[in-house]
């Protein structure tokens, strides 16, 4: 198998100097098949997508959130869905242009794209290659056939396997996903696959534990009786199992589900929890965008069909743009920089919020093991609390 290519450094994380950069989401919402775990916003549809028409709403949006953000130099371009590998590589293409004739997209910014091993193919890959993507991620879920059709997955392992080998050949930088936590998933069992996964991976690895979401075929099949999942005791020793492993491994935990090789993180995300701005296009896809009138949260209309005629008759799917106050972005700040293992810059969360976290609060967190003090006034969960992350984060903003 070929090494994956590319600039990753070696050096580690690049410290977070408070300027996390300016992201660009593209939402592409359309998959072959509704998985059953997934209640993110994806459509299947059975007759041909117009992928011209979506190209041309595409642009429409682009233009209107240029016109909210103003000139911004973009720092990483991230196709999600959905199923981004069901689009012509024409049509990434397309996106692409429009991204850059809007902003100032430097040569060499990290650009991924989501696939699905169902729906790679050699020639789409290099066509997305060629249209200027070096990164992909890969949603492959599980390395054996029986968990993969029960998780709803059309691929099975050896399409899985091609697939990551062309991605590795093919792409610079490459990561896949796996979700872990499954029904009748043993640790000896985990650890057997992930152990597998990391021999695949080629710097990063996505690795998340099943949820049941409501609305969802599983939530239904929980609620009956019918799915069952490993227990809070079970689930605590595999997640602090993976944490183990791919440290051992050399690919340490910089976020809470995710691994990567020193310099391999991914840019995108990392604009993300660390709360830089990024625009978010397509339908439902959100976004964080610094206005003349502040801070402002967008959103977008979920359903492609109707987000389609709102861009065409007014220029943009927004459903949602709310100016968020200074108390809102402090806590957003903390939620998603507590997720990483470099933590939260307390200075920037007082310049936010105008004040401090309680002195009490952190003291009790650290001295029950959830959080530790970092030099450079920073906090972070310690892996204990990344267990209740979200008890941790209401604890602290409250």
């Amino acid at each position: 198998m070929a090494k994956a290519r590319g600039n990753v450094s070696g050096d580690g994380l690049a410290p977070d100097t408070g300027k996390p950069g300016f992201g660009v989401y593209l939402h592409w919402p359309f998959c072959a098949a509704k998985c059953p775990y997934c209640d993110f916003n994806s459509h299947v549809r059975h007759a041909r997508i117009d992928q011209q028409a979506y190209v041309k709403a595409f642009r429409k949006e682009i233009k209107t959130m240029r016109a909210l953000s103003g000139p911004q130099v973009v720092t990483s371009i991230f196709f999600g869905g959905g199923t981004p590998s069901l689009m012509a590589p024409e049509t990434v293409a397309a996106i692409l242009d429009a991204v850059r004739e809007a902003w100032v997209a430097p040569e060499g910014i990290e650009i991924t794209l989501e696939a699905n091993p169902s729906s790679v193919e050699a020639g789409r890959f290099r066509g997305y290659r060629q249209a200027g993507v070096n990164r992909v991620s890969m949603g492959v879920q599980a390395l054996n056939d029986a968990d993969l059709k029960r998780l709803g997955r059309l691929h099975d392992r050896s399409e899985a396997l091609k697939a990551i080998g062309l991605a590795r050949e093919i792409f610079p930088r490459m990561s896949f996903d796996l979700i872990y936590a499954r029904p009748e998933q043993t640790p000896q069992d985990w650890e057997r696959e992930l152990a597998e996964a990391i021999s695949l991976a080629a710097d990063h690895l996505s690795l998340y534990q099943l949820t049941i979401e409501e609305g969802t075929p599983f939530y239904g099949l929980h609620k009956a009786g019918k799915l069952i999942v490993p227990d809070g005791e079970l689930s605590a020793e595999l997640y602090e199992l993976t944490q183990r492993v791919c440290e051992d491994h050399g690919l340490p935990a910089y976020e809470v589900s995710n691994h990567a090789r020193p310099g391999a993180e991914s840019r995108h995300n990392l604009t993300y929890w660390r709360y830089g701005d990024y625009a978010g296009i397509g339908p439902g896809a959100h976004g964080r965008l610094t206005t003349s009138a502040g801070k402002v949260a967008t959103a977008t209309e979920r359903m492609p069909e109707t987000w389609l005629a709102s861009v065409a008759d007014q220029g943009h799917g927004m459903t949602e743009s709310e100016v968020l106050g200074t108390s809102e972005q402090a806590d957003e700040l903390l939620l998603m920089g507590l997720r990483l293992s470099e933590g939260v810059d307390l200075v920037r969360w007082r310049n936010l919020s105008g004040r401090g976290l309680e002195p009490e609060r952190i003291d009790f967190l650290v001295s029950h093991g959830m959080i530790e003090k970092m030099p450079g006034d920073r906090i972070r969960c310690t892996p204990q609390g990344m267990l209740v992350l979200d008890a941790v984060v209401a604890d602290l903003a409250t």
